[in-house]
């Protein structure tokens, strides 16, 4: 599930990520609702981000890849965040949202008469991103004679809108982002070869939750406060059955799934530790090594410290949000060896 995005702070190093003891690296979001939405525990999301930074201070084209609800458009905006362009807002466009018809429109604007309809000049949305980045959603369900004109702007960085033969340069970054197979899209002449070429600059593979599974208890947490927050409700932790199950599952639907799941949960709780009831798996998952209901609880555990700042006691502390009196959880912490990490080893 961003404001802009930063380098962790001396504070937030305070919070850590299960397991590794490494600061938790948590993206927020410019959206009002969105909530804390990247967990980056996994080697493939720790990748992306890695990748980012790299080509973030450059004006180079990014085509990012990945299943729908893998966080695509999350990762847009961290890039744009990260990068020159960052004090003008990044500009969206989702080209499978907007009819074949009206999309030339939408991307390139148009004069006062130049179809049935247009009473009014428009301005589209690459004069709109002009010195910022445009994120072009689903890439791959452009027409191909819109396909045509795209690679003409993105080669010369002019545009011309409809009605008029007035050509305006932008400076514009593209970012553009699909879940398609752009390869087979080429293969099967629904998509240009010369455009997929132009956009694939420099592309970035958003993993899927089910190969990043190590992020699961991180972002159950934080889809946990968010909602908790948000509903006005007293929900503190999620119980190890319930994350356990969590982990287990293949989540075809990837981080929107999950985040929807917990959504639910979190209204309909009725006490301070969640039950979550998983999605039934409409097929066979994939393999997954299993995961010891020991290291849930020590994920779970951990990451519920993290966020009271390691406090055991009291109101709000760990133990009242995991439902535990404090002597049981000091227990089991020591039981699983979870210790409070030295300052030294947060730097």
């Amino acid at each position: 599930m961003f404001e802009q995005a930063r380098e962790i702070s001396e504070s937030e190093k305070a919070r850590l990520l299960p397991w590794t003891g490494r600061p938790v690296r948590r993206i927020p979001s410019n959206s009002e609702t969105a909530g804390p939405r990247i967990v980056a525990e996994s080697a493939g999301m720790k990748h992306a981000l890695q990748q980012i930074d790299q080509v973030a201070p450059t004006p180079a084209t990014v085509l990012l890849l990945g299943e729908t609800g893998v966080g695509k458009e999350i990762l847009a905006e961290v890039l744009h965040d990260r990068s020159p362009r960052r004090q003008r807002p990044m500009v969206r466009v989702n080209c499978a949202a907007i009819p074949a018809t009206l999309i030339e429109s939408e991307l390139f604007g148009h004069e006062r008469g130049a179809y049935t309809g247009a009473i009014a000049r428009r301005i589209g949305r690459f004069e709109v991103a002009d010195g910022s980045t445009l994120f072009l959603d689903e890439i791959g369900e452009l027409p191909l004679d819109v396909q045509v004109k795209l690679l003409r702007v993105l080669h010369n960085r002019v545009i011309e809108r409809l009605g008029s033969a007035q050509s305006i340069k932008v400076n514009v970054r593209i970012i553009a982002a699909t879940n398609r197979n752009l390869d087979a899209a080429v293969q099967e002449k629904v998509f240009r070869e010369d455009l997929f070429y132009r956009l694939n600059v420099f592309p970035i593979t958003v993993p899927p939750l089910r190969d990043r599974a190590e992020d699961i208890p991180g972002l159950v947490n934080a889809f946990v406060e968010e909602f908790a927050a948000s509903l006005g409700t007293h929900v503190r932790a999620v119980s190890p059955e319930s994350m356990q199950e969590l982990w287990r599952y293949a989540w075809p639907g990837n981080v929107r799934e999950l985040r929807n799941v917990i959504e639910r949960a979190v209204i309909v709780a009725t006490g301070p530790v969640l039950t979550v009831p998983v999605p039934r798996q409409a097929s066979t998952p994939a393999p997954r090594a299993a995961m010891t209901l020991e290291a849930v609880q020590f994920a779970h555990i951990r990451a519920t410290l993290e966020s009271t700042n390691w406090r055991v006691r009291g109101r709000d502390g760990a133990a009242e949000r995991l439902g535990l009196k404090p002597t049981t959880l000091e227990g089991r912490m020591a039981k699983l060896g979870l210790n409070r990490p030295r300052a030294g080893a947060l730097a």
